[in-house]
């Protein structure tokens, strides 16, 4: 068995968009739907994606419920500036072991993302 995707429901699919492919540096793999209900990929075309699902007038409660999404950042210490300068602001560097260092971050609808990078 293979993990596809996991799928997120977003209020606003632009600033969603600016979030994951701007500042985060995800590609858009696929878009599909309609005007009232638009769905995004993110990812590459052979890895798992994200799946940004956008419906009109719908609120979300509670995003996430304790799940983070984990992305690994190829310059983390960037990555922070990058989000600090956009206005978000990053909880850590949280490192449990030598080899191990992360931030959380919540995307424009609150959801967790935890920002990875790992020394081997």
């Amino acid at each position: 068995m293979n993990l596809n995707w996991v799928t997120i429901n977003v209020c606003d699919l632009q600033k969603s968009l600016f979030f994951y492919t701007n500042l985060l540096g995800l590609d858009i793999a696929e878009k599909l739907g309609s005007s009232d209900h638009q769905i995004v990929m993110l990812g590459k075309k052979d890895e798992t994606k994200i799946e940004l699902i956008c419906e009109q007038n719908k609120k979300i409660n509670n995003p996430g419920n304790g799940v983070s999404i984990g992305l690994e950042a190829d310059d983390l210490e960037q990555l922070i500036s990058v989000l600090q300068e956009n206005g978000y602001e990053p909880v850590g560097p949280i490192s449990p072991n030598p080899r191990i260092r992360f931030y959380f971050v919540k995307d424009p609808d609150g959801y967790t993302v935890q920002l990875v990078k790992q020394e081997f």
